[in-house]
């Protein structure tokens, strides 16, 4: 009960709210002896770092983490692992006007709808801060899929309605938008500066990619790999849909286009995503995320107080244009929890 922990093998539980003292997580399962620093996590952290893009929220956070448990000389003993991340730049007063109103496209009045009580300081626990537990987490996810030769890459397809026309991985973290397209970025930027200009927000869609997962993983009913990594992105608040491979052009394709051809070197093509009936079948996996524009807007909306009767309001307080780029780093860590998992889960039958 309370849907604050992910996996059964590889168990991370995260804590913590935007304007307490801390956001954290708890990770039980970890294997042994794998080498494990405090830096191993910050340079994932500071990829969803708050306060280094002029569209993004001037929160100055610096995202170091402590590890309280589970690390003796530089190694993981197989004990659980705390992280810990102290919020040192919160400003709950930005916060007061909420206390009585339901802001639109946030979880304020579902929240109150199932607890009868919320925080109101920048959404408390359904704050995207919450998810620099789950990057930390899912750092230390990755020395598992090293161990595998895993690797998991993200980023950004499309952003404001402008996409990419090519993927060029070493140039996705040259610009603030995780563009691998160096001559789209420009554009992306320039929708960017119109709707920040409007006072609103938008969205865009990520691509996560997982190379060398082998063949095997997952489970052949209601633990189907598709199924977890597809709860595994829904999990993060700002995304509305999931696709892997073909995803929805799956659709409108005919079964001899979308069949995989199976060749002694491989398959041929990848329509499946590298997932079939719930299995791995050792090609890369590929999925995508649909993620909604930001809520916390500049221009005026229409709302409701705790009472019922009708407000509008203005969001103040500081807030991203778009989730993306930050949210890139939290997507991949939720595909490297989940293979994590996966792999261990697969040691226990193998």
């Amino acid at each position: 009960m309370g849907g604050n922990t992910f996996g059964q093998v590889f168990r991370v539980t995260t804590w913590g709210e935007s304007h307490g003292p801390a956001v954290g997580a708890i990770i039980d399962g970890c294997p042994p002896r794998l080498s494990l620093s405090p830096e191993d996590l910050e340079r994932e952290l500071a990829r969803r770092r708050p306060g280094q893009q002029s569209h993004a929220t001037t929160r100055q956070e610096p995202d170091t983490v402590e590890i309280f448990s589970g690390v003796f000389g530089g190694f993981t003993t197989g004990a659980p692992i705390s992280l810990v991340i102290y919020n040192r730049d919160a400003r709950s007063r930005d916060y007061e006007e909420l206390r009585e109103v339901f802001r639109p496209g946030h979880g304020d009045f579902t929240y109150q709808a199932k607890y009868g009580i919320r925080d109101h300081r920048g959404g408390g626990r359904a704050s995207a801060r919450e998810t620099a537990a789950r990057v930390a987490a899912g750092a230390v996810a990755q020395k598992v899929l090293d161990a595998g030769g895993v690797k998991v890459v993200g980023y950004t397809v499309e952003l404001g309605g402008v996409r990419v026309n090519r993927v060029e991985e070493g140039t996705i973290w040259d610009n603030p938008f995780a563009c691998p397209d160096p001559e789209v970025a420009p554009a992306m930027a320039a929708r960017v500066e119109e709707v920040q200009r409007a006072g609103d927000s938008l969205g865009g869609v990520v691509e996560i990619v997982a190379r060398g997962c082998p063949a095997g993983l997952g489970e052949p009913v209601f633990d189907k790999l598709d199924a977890v990594l597809a709860g595994a992105l829904m999990s993060v608040g700002a995304v509305k849909g999931v696709e892997i491979g073909a995803g929805f052009q799956a659709a409108r394709m005919l079964g001899s286009q979308h069949n995989d051809p199976i060749l002694p070197g491989g398959f041929a093509s990848n329509h499946a995503g590298g997932i079939l009936a719930g299995i791995s079948n050792g090609a890369d996996l590929v999925l995508r995320a649909a993620v909604k524009p930001i809520p916390s807007i500049a221009r005026e909306q229409d709302t409701i107080d705790l009472r019922g009767q009708p407000r509008t309001l203005r969001v103040g307080g500081r807030h991203d244009v778009s989730a993306i780029p930050r949210i890139v780093p939290v997507l991949v860590a939720m595909v490297r929890l989940t293979l994590a998992d996966f792999l261990l889960r697969q040691k226990a039958i193998a």
